[in-house]
This record gives structure tokens, sequence and C-alpha cells, in this order.
């Protein structure tokens, strides 16, 4: 299922620039409408050119008529480069209709034959792009030979001359306004594409590495089950066979240590195959804040710590969601890492979103790190080092980027790194309604 949704983006991802290159296209073919038009009525009454206007105006309307369709047509289906390919060729046979009727190749426009040429190149690939120029030069070849000439109401060799000059200028200025605008956004559009196909891309290969590690995860919780069931019946006879006070106490520490670990395997089985927020209760955002932090302390007792906490609602809700109180203890954990002596936590929040700021003192992000953070499993610490696999903080941008939020870390000024998390409180009460 999560294959088949990363499929679906990027399908989105390649379908969005074409629609969006389709729309630019009748947006410029509209406008060219429209300069035909305004070109007609200007050579009959401004330069006393006799033209066949009932042909032009009914090819014209045509074409408005299957501008209109098309851009009122919201057919998924013809988002693609065929269908692209096809307004280009009615675009080219639109042409060499009007240019039939208006004096063929000798005709100061003719060289708009190269937008649609210029259009093609700039999207289609190289076998529809090759066919249409193919197409376009075959209609400017026929129209050499074959269209109506132009009849000038006086009969003047410099003045037709000039006027054609005039219309080359008109031409050319049209042309020009054309590539300048409408293909430069095309091809933003394209480059818009490239990037978010890369997006969509990542995202799939950051899905795949974590059904790996949801596989391996599930496995070991499997195999450390019996140990540890081993490990704490062993514990326990001999917390109740021991008369030494000082053992008994170690013991206890033993047993402590070893209900932790299966407190821990068993959220690790219950979660590894997929996130769900459905798992938590819904409690307010302050007491589920709350509740981490005293979790996170037990943890790490030793760390100086402080938070704060700034709203106006104290009544927002949150999901209690393991998956997302794993996630944000990981983010505390790698603070403390980085600065024992200094980690701070601080939230704000309203009813529709949470943001937290978890702020360290630590030695700050090197630039191969902000480049890996989040994408793939990352680590700064030495090997050999403890908890150098760089797991938590790849799978805490998992758990949020899951769950609709946010999260960044970027140096601080002073030295040391703050992680910023947005999430959308929203997303938790709708996922909590039946």
């Amino acid at each position: 299922m999560r294959h088949n949704v990363a499929r679906q983006i990027v399908a989105g991802c390649a379908n969005k620039p074409t629609m969006l290159n389709l729309r630019s296209l009748l947006l410029l073919r509209s406008v060219s409408i429209g300069a035909q038009v305004l070109a007609i009525l200007l050579a009959i009454y401004g330069f006393a050119i006799t033209l066949p206007v009932i042909p032009l105006l009914l090819i014209l309307s045509l074409l408005s008529g299957w501008t209109l369709y098309s851009w009122n047509t919201k057919d998924e289906k013809r988002n693609n480069e065929a269908h692209f390919f096809l307004q280009l060729l009615i675009d080219v046979l639109a042409l060499s209709a009007i240019f039939y009727f208006t004096g063929g190749a000798t005709n100061p426009f003719i060289w708009l034959f190269l937008l649609p040429i210029i259009i093609a190149a700039t999207i289609l690939p190289a076998l529809p792009n090759g066919i249409l120029a193919l197409l376009t030069i075959l209609a400017y070849s026929l129209l050499m030979r074959f269209y109506l000439p132009l009849e000038y109401a006086h009969l003047d060799h410099e003045s037709g001359f000039n006027q054609h000059i005039l219309g080359m200028w008109f031409g050319f200025i049209f042309s020009a306004i054309s590539v300048a605008y409408f293909i430069n956004n095309m091809a933003r559009n394209l480059r818009q594409r490239d990037q978010h196909l890369a997006e969509a891309r990542e995202q799939q290969l950051r899905d795949e590495r974590l059904v790996a590690l949801a596989t391996l995860a599930t496995g070991a919780a499997h195999e450390l089950g019996t140990p540890l069931a081993t490990m704490s019946i062993i514990t326990d006879e001999l917390f109740d066979e021991c008369d030494k006070p000082e053992l008994n106490g170690q013991f206890e520490i033993m047993r402590q240590q070893i209900q932790r670990c299966k407190i821990a395997l068993s959220t690790l089985s219950a979660s590894s195959g997929e996130i769900r927020a459905e798992s938590g209760q819904r409690i307010q955002v302050k007491d589920y804040l709350l509740q981490i932090i005293e979790q996170w302390q037990v943890q790490r007792p030793g760390i100086h710590f402080n938070h704060h906490f700034q709203t106006d609602k104290q009544s927002a809700h949150i999901i209690a969601d393991q998956a997302l109180t794993q996630a944000l203890i990981n983010v505390l954990n790698n603070a403390a890492d980085a600065s024992p002596g200094a980690v701070s936590f601080h939230a704000q929040w309203d009813c529709n979103t949470l943001e937290l700021a978890i702020k360290d003192r630590g030695a700050g992000l090197s630039s191969l790190a902000s480049n890996k953070l989040g994408k793939e499993p990352y680590s700064s610490k030495q090997q050999g080092s403890e908890s150098g696999l760089g797991l938590g903080l790849f799978l805490a941008h998992a758990s949020i980027k899951r769950m609709g939020g946010d999260i960044t870390l970027f140096n601080r000024k002073r030295g040391g790194v703050c992680t910023r998390i947005t999430l959308p409180l929203e997303n938790f009460n709708t996922l909590n309604t039946p």
C-alpha cells in the first residue's frame, strides 16, 4: 500500500506540470486569436487589404470553440504528452488554414510557425517534436505553392513592401513576447516537476528504508523476547533466595531494567509494522508534553533541563501517540547527548498548531550532517561510542512527517542546535474521530 501511494505521488507530480503547460498553451492561443482578429481588422480598415473575412472568422471561431472546450475539460487522462501534441498539431493546422487565405508564404506573419516547434522542443520528447517539425515544414512548403494572394486596393510596390516590413516587425514582437513569457513559464513548470519528482522518489526511498527497519525491529523484538523472559525469571528467583540486602538492591535494579526492556520491546512490536495515531488517547497538550518530559527525565536523570510553555488555549487536545512520544524522546536524547549540561524545551500552541523548540549547547551541525539528517540514518558520533547508529533522528523525522508535521534542525548563533517541530493539532483530532 505504501509503495502504491508513492507511485501515485510520482504520477501526480508528472501530470501536474503537463496540466499547467496545457493551461499556458491555451492562454497563449487565446491571446493569439485576439491578435489575429486585430490584425485582420487592421489589414482591412487600416491598409485597405481585401481578405476573405468569412473563411477566416470561421477558422478562428472553430479554434476558439476548441480552446474553450479544452479549457473546461478536467479529464486527468488528457493531461499527457499525446494530448499536448494534439493541441500543437491543431495550432499548426489552424495557422496553415489562415495563411492559405492570407497570402501563404508571402504573409509577413509566416514565421509564427516557429512557435509550436519551440513549444514542442521545450515540452515534448524527441519523436513527437520531430513529427511536428516535419508537418510544419510540409505545411510551409505547400503554402509556397498553394495560397490565395493578398489583394491591395492601391498597387504601390514601395507601400506594399513597407506594409510587409511592418507585418514582420509586429510578428517578431508577438513571437518575442510569447517566447519570453509563456514558454519561460512552461520551462519553469518542467523544472518544478523535476524537483517534485526528485522529492517524491526520495520520500519513496525513505519509506523503503522504514519498511526494512520495521522488519528488522519486529524480528529483533521476537528474538530478544525469550532471553529477557529467562533473565526475568532467574532474577526473580535470585531476589527471593538471596538474604543479603546489598545484593537485593542490585537485583532490584536488574528487575527494573529488564522490565524497561520488556516495555520497549512491546512498544517496538506494536508499532514496527505501521505508525498509527489511533493507538493513543486524546488528552490536553500540556498534560501530554509533561508526560513526555517526565518519561524522558526518568531515562536521563543527570541532564540539566528546563522547559517553558506558552499558550492561550489550555484546552487544546492531542492524541498521545506512542510513535510521536518516541520521536520527541529521540530528539531530546539527541540534544542531551550533544550537551548534557544545557537542554531546553519550549512549546507554544493554539487550537490548530503545536510548535516545539528543543535547544542544546553542543558543537552544532556540520554541513554533512545538515544534508543527511532526516534523509538517512546518520550519526556524528565516533564508531564504538554509545548510541551511535544514527537511527533516532531518522525515525523521528519519519514519524513527524507522517503525522503531517515538519521538523528542521539548524545551528544557533551562540553555539548548539535548535530542533524546531511543528505539528497540526487538527490532524490528531480528526484521527480520533470515529
